[in-house]
């Protein structure tokens, strides 16, 4: 396999990756759940979980560098096939409905330059308008990535640049304009009625929401230059990622009361910037929104794409079919599978009415399995190694796993589960319930 991807463009990977639909609604979504002091603690949490994560995806690769493909192969070496089975589908499905959340913004964010009260067209981008423009952009994007990944990771460098302008402007704007009134104004959120530590679990989704997509880089491993790239853009990523969230959600709660900022329409960061500067705001940040959302969703239809590739060449898939590439060396089958459950999805999404914010959940929800598994995988390396550090990060990551799972609540673990069983049922039909011969 040609070895594509240098470190600008594996950091442009993963830094897109995460700085997708997400950070646009950041304000609205963290206000809507948590005061001040709750996004505080629960970024603490989340930063250094998200570390730990990180820390264990990068010594995985050092410790295992012949596991091309990380964090669900992880699964498979340490648990066994199904259990890869389950945290490859957990991630795939997560890759999916991810990309479908970011047409719908997309869409929504167009209903900002469309809509008006008399005639709403693209609304919160589940209306026919929305999922037909939605549709074009998923089949013209498919067409890029079937000129190859290479081509569409230059491409995707530029679209990384072009969302971190609008980023830039809205911190500066944001950091002239803050008012610490504002902010300090019911510290501690009584007004939502809940308390401090259930107001944190309650942003642990949204927090983890804008991280996903760390693991880019390892999961292109197999097409990167130099194996020293990965773990040196996944941590320069993940740091410019973090500073930039730190900064735009609580930047944000200086600008408007707390309980207003919740009310807003998303994308939240460009009603902040209409009240801030005027209709120039909003335009800036919903071009910026456009190229990021195009950005983000370039990135992980790349990643989509090759995790059912490298689940047949580790044995986990028997559909070596999905392995059948173009002249452009892309991943053509593999993507055409992906491309198409995203437009199903697009038609569930018309038909049920799900916003942005419910795609959110259920995406965040399908990868804390293969993210748990992770870490207890590098646990269970460590342990024969007999290196104490190399433990402490296995302990860390494994503990942020758990917690992730106990803050999002029992009722989205059991939505979750839902979403999994379909991966078993296609797991045992695969293998035709044959235990002694599992692939």
């Amino acid at each position: 396999m040609n070895k594509q991807l240098n470190f600008s463009a594996l950091t442009a990977l993963v830094l897109s990756s995460m700085l997708g639909a997400g950070i646009f609604n950041l304000p609205q979504n963290m206000a809507e759940v948590a005061s001040p002091v709750a996004l505080i603690i629960g970024w603490c949490i989340t930063g250094c979980g998200i570390i730990l994560l990180a820390l264990a995806l990068l010594l995985l690769s050092k410790i295992k560098p012949n596991l091309d493909g990380g964090i669900f192969i992880y699964a498979q070496e340490g648990f066994g096939k199904l259990i890869g089975f389950c945290s490859a589908w957990g991630y795939w499905l997560c890759a999916v409905i991810a990309n479908a959340s970011y047409l719908v913004i997309v869409c929504s964010a167009m209903g900002f330059f469309i809509d008006s009260p008399q005639y709403i067209i693209f609304g919160d981008g589940n209306t026919w308008q929305s999922i037909l423009f939605a549709s074009i952009l998923l089949w013209v994007i498919h067409s890029l990535v079937l000129k190859g990944v290479r081509t569409a990771a230059s491409i995707n460098i530029i679209a990384t640049l072009g969302k971190l302008i609008p980023l830039g402007i809205f911190i500066i704007v944001a950091l002239h304009a803050f008012k610490y009134s504002y902010f300090y104004f019911d510290f501690t959120g009584i007004s939502l009625g809940k308390s401090v530590w259930q107001q944190v679990k309650d942003s642990m989704l949204v927090t983890l929401w804008v991280f996903i997509g760390i693991e880019g880089a390892v999961v292109m491993s197999s097409r990167a230059r130099y194996k020293k790239d990965i773990s040196r853009s996944t941590i320069v990523a993940l740091l410019i990622a973090l500073g930039i969230y730190l900064l735009i959600s609580l930047l944000s709660l200086g600008l408007t009361p707390r309980a207003e900022l919740a009310k807003m329409h998303n994308p939240s960061m460009a009603g902040l910037m209409n009240d801030l500067i005027g209709p120039w705001g909003s335009i800036i940040i919903i071009t910026g929104l456009i190229i990021s959302v195009c950005g983000a969703y370039l990135s992980w239809t790349i990643m989509a794409a090759e995790v059912p590739i490298i689940a047949v060449k580790n044995g986990t898939f028997k559909l070596h079919n999905l392995q059948i590439q173009n002249n452009y060396k892309a991943q053509k089958v593999s993507l055409y599978l992906t491309d198409l459950s995203v437009q199903f999805c697009l038609i569930i999404i018309w038909l049920t009415g799900c916003n942005y914010n419910t795609l959110l959940t259920i995406a965040s929800e399908m990868i804390l399995v293969p993210y748990l598994l992770v870490g207890a995988y590098l646990f269970k390396v460590t342990k024969k190694l007999k290196k104490p550090i190399m433990s402490i990060i296995a302990i860390g990551a494994s503990i942020y796993g758990v917690w992730l799972l106990y803050a999002s609540g029992p009722l989205n673990i059991l939505l979750s589960m839902l979403f999994y069983i379909p991966g078993v049922l296609i797991f045992l039909l695969i293998n035709k319930i044959n235990p002694q011969k599992p692939c």
